[in-house]
């Protein structure tokens, strides 16, 4: 889990980052887990709705009357807190996973930087390859090219994903971020949306960097966003 790669060049701040890329996920590490089993696509709409029907509980604001758009029920839902996630997985006798839970899943026992290897593959993952370029979700599971060593799908792009875990930094890790605490929920995997503009080259290099399987970002509980999402774990006894 995490990585020791070191932003040499000092890329990120170049490109316009706050800080260089890697420091929040020092050092790596092993973690022996328990075992899980965790879902092979990401929660879709349907399956969202059936929770929403069977407990009452608010479906997405973008959905109309309740009702998500036709021909959208195998997309991943959207628009849902970490609040949100964390009711439908306990609905349907799981749990959100962790953030080591999560990483195990899309690396494989080897650590591999992307579910599919160590080589970036555009066309194995659903990502906005430009930066004017817009696109929206895919179907779960279409990009069959891109499953983990486990055979889950969609573990980098089409959605980022809500974890169990508090934004904390890893044990032994000298890099202190401000964000640090009880306050941010780590997501993971990246999503459809384009990244930025940058200068020549630089859309590329971001991508690379931050399509990684061990790549940290987070966001308060209470957030929802058109590109987030979840899927969830069912542990072993």
């Amino acid at each position: 889990m995490g990585t020791d790669e070191i932003d040499v060049n000092q890329d990120a701040i170049r490109l316009g980052f706050p800080r260089p890329w890697f420091e929040n996920e020092h050092p790596r590490q092993e973690i022996a887990l328990g075992g899980y089993f965790i879902d092979l696509y990401e929660v879709t709409q349907d399956e969202y709705r059936r929770f929403t029907l069977a407990t009452g509980h608010p479906a997405p604001s973008h959905w109309i009357n309740g009702q998500y758009k036709t021909g959208k029920g195998n997309h991943p839902v959207r628009y849902v807190d970490w609040y949100d996630a964390n009711d439908y997985c306990q609905w349907a006798g799981k749990h959100l996973p962790t953030e080591e839970e999560w990483e195990k899943a899309a690396r494989g026992a080897d650590g591999r930087r992307y579910p599919w290897g160590d080589q970036f593959d555009l066309e194995r993952a659903h990502l906005a390859p430009g930066a004017d370029i817009r696109i929206n979700t895919a179907p779960a599971g279409t990009y069959k090219e891109g499953l983990s060593p486990y055979g889950v799908a969609d573990m980098i792009g089409n959605v980022w994903e809500w974890t169990e875990s508090w934004y904390l930094p890893y044990p032994e890790s000298p890099y202190r971020d401000k964000d640090f605490g009880m306050k941010y929920r780590v997501v993971k995997g990246l999503s459809f949306h384009s990244l930025g503009h940058y200068q020549e080259g630089g859309y590329e290099q971001v991508l690379k960097v931050t399509a990684r399987a061990a790549t940290r970002s987070y966001d308060p509980p209470t957030e929802r966003l058109e590109d987030l999402g979840f899927r969830c774990v069912k542990r072993g006894d």
